[in-house]
C-alpha cells in the first residue's frame, strides 16, 4: 500500500507547492495538529472495538484536498513512529485510506453539494456534514476490503492467514457498521461544528484566495485552544477495546490462539518511544496528556517546516529572472 500511496504524495507536493504561501503555512500546521488530537479521542463501536474521527474532509475544504493528503499522512506517520498507533506495517494502507480516500471523497461530495453557493450558506454547511460522513465511511469500506482480501492473498500452504485472519464477509460488515452508525456521525458533527464556527467567525479561511491575507494573531489563539483540547484527550481512554483490524500480536493470540506468522515476523521491526500514548513512570491520564502535547508539537512543527519548504520552493520558482531582457 506504500506503492499505492506514493503517487498521491508526489502529486500532493507538486499541487500544494502552487497554492501554499508563508501566510497559509500556520493553517496547515494547526489543522494538522487538530487532526492528531482528534484521533486520540477514541469512541466505542459495536462489537467492543473503538474508532475515532479524522478531520481529513475539514482540511480538504479549508486548504484543499492535496494539502489534506500531506497533512493526514504526516499525522499517521507520527502516530506510528512515536506512539506505535497503527504500526509501520499498516502505515501505507492507513495513509491510503485516511489521507487519500477520505479527503478526496469528502471534498468531491462537498463540491457537488455546495456547488458555487456562498461560503456562509446553509447549503455549504449541509455539504460539509454529508461529505465528512460519507468520506469516513468510504475510507472504512476500503479498509474492510483491504483486510478482507488478505486471507485470500497471503496464507500458508494449509490456508492459515499470514496477516489479517478475517475474510470479506467479516471485515467489510465490521468496518461498515461501526462507521455508519457511530464514527461517521461523530465525524460529521465535529466537522460541521468547526465549519459552522468558521462560517460565523472566520469565513476568510474558507475563501482560498482571501485566506492568504489572514492575520497571524488568529493562529496563536487557535494554538492555545489546541493545548486546552490536549488536556481533555484522556476522555479517549474511556473507550475500551482496540480499533478493528489494528490488533497487536498479544491481542491476536488471545483471540485466535496463535499469532499469524507474517505479523509475528514483523512485530519487532520498530519500538515506539511512547507506545500506546504512555510515558514510563506516569499514570495513564498524565501519559496521555503528555503524549498529546508532544505529538501535537511534533506534527505542527513538521508541517510548518514542510509548508515553509514548499512555499519557499514556490517563491523561488515564480521569481522572475533579472537577465531575461536586453535593453537597447
Amino acid at each position: 500500500m506504500y506503492v499505492a500511496s506514493a503517487p498521491f504524495w508526489y502529486v500532493a507536493v507538486r499541487r500544494v507547492r502552487s497554492a501554499l504561501t508563508y501566510r497559509t503555512v500556520p493553517a496547515l500546521a494547526l489543522f494538522s495538529a487538530f487532526t492528531f488530537i482528534l484521533m486520540m479521542f477514541n469512541i466505542p463501536l459495536p462489537g467492543g472495538t473503538t474508532g475515532h474521527a479524522v478531520g481529513g474532509t475539514l482540511i480538504a475544504i479549508v486548504l484543499g484536498p492535496w494539502a489534506a493528503v500531506l497533512s493526514v499522512s504526516v499525522v499517521l506517520a507520527i502516530q506510528a513512529l512515536m506512539f506505535g498507533d497503527g504500526g509501520l506495517l499498516s502505515l501505507g494502507a492507513n495513509c491510503f485510506n485516511m489521507a487519500v480516500v477520505l479527503p478526496m471523497a469528502g471534498y468531491f461530495i462537498y463540491k457537488v453539494i455546495g456547488g458555487h453557493s456562498d461560503v456562509s450558506s446553509t447549503r455549504r454547511l449541509a455539504g460539509v456534514i454529508v461529505a465528512s460522513y460519507l468520506g469516513i465511511v468510504a475510507a472504512a469500506l476500503v479498509t474492510g476490503l483491504e483486510l478482507g482480501i488478505q486471507p485470500l492473498l497471503f496464507h500458508t500452504d494449509d490456508g492459515t492467514p499470514l496477516y489479517s485472519p478475517y475474510g470479506l464477509s467479516v471485515a467489510i460488515p465490521a468496518m461498515a457498521i461501526g462507521h455508519l452508525a457511530v464514527a461517521g456521525p461523530v465525524e460529521a458533527i465535529v466537522t460541521g461544528l468547526v465549519f459552522f464556527y468558521l462560517q460565523r467567525s472566520h469565513s476568510i479561511l474558507l475563501n482560498r484566495e482571501a485566506s492568504q491575507k489572514s492575520e497571524g494573531k488568529l493562529w496563536f489563539v487557535w494554538a492555545g485552544a489546541l493545548v486546552v483540547l490536549a488536556f481533555a484527550t484522556p476522555l479517549g481512554l474511556l473507550a475500551a477495546g482496540t480499533a478493528w483490524g489494528e490488533w497487536g500480536a498479544d491481542e491476536l493470540k488471545g483471540m485466535l490462539g496463535y499469532i499469524p506468522s507474517g505479523l509475528k515476523s514483523m512485530s519487532n521491526l520498530w519500538h515506539a518511544p511512547l507506545p500506546d500514548y504512555s510515558v514510563l513512570g506516569m499514570g495513564d491520564i498524565v501519559g496521555y496528556i503528555i503524549s498529546a502535547l508532544v505529538g501535537m508539537a511534533i506534527v505542527g512543527f513538521l508541517l510548518w517546516l514542510l509548508g515553509r519548504w514548499i512555499s519557499r520552493k514556490n517563491k523561488i520558482k515564480k521569481k522572475p529572472s533579472s537577465g531575461g531582457v536586453i535593453k537597447v
